[in-house]
């Protein structure tokens, strides 16, 4: 993991959150759009920069909780792995986007509260039962 980019990413969910199984693991993405304050000092106001948008994939038990979680229009915060993929569309134009495959995922509370609920606990494997790493 050293030579990996991690992105702490502050911002607003901007659709749906989709849960799927990838072979039998669960994975949901979402897309999270951060748009930054910029100073403008000649007219000494704030403004917004360009909203850059992301999308955000979690796996496992992240996933799940994320989908339990997570709705459109709410303020999180997303810890995890940056990564540009580039794939050329119909038209043939190479287009890059930039996912996070997520870490650590919650809601803002800088701009909001919410309930947190411990998820349970896995059932210890039984004496002699192999257990999968």
């Amino acid at each position: 993991m050293s030579n990996e980019t991690l992105v702490t990413l502050q911002g607003w969910i901007g659709g749906e959150v989709s849960l799927r199984l990838a072979g039998d693991i669960p994975v949901t993405s979402f897309r999270v759009g951060c748009t930054p304050r910029r100073w403008n000092r000649r007219t000494e106001t704030w403004g917004d920069a360009e909203t850059q948008w992301y999308t955000v994939n979690a796996w496992r038990g992240l996933a799940e909780n994320c989908a339990a979680s997570l709705h459109k229009g709410q303020p999180v915060v997303v810890h995890g792995r940056l990564a540009a993929r580039t794939w050329t569309g119909k038209d043939g134009v190479a287009v890059t986007t930039h996912e996070v495959e997520a870490v650590l995922v919650g809601h803002d509370l800088a701009r909001g509260s919410t309930v947190f609920t411990r998820t349970a606990a896995a059932t210890p494997a039984e004496p002699g039962e192999h257990v999968a790493a």
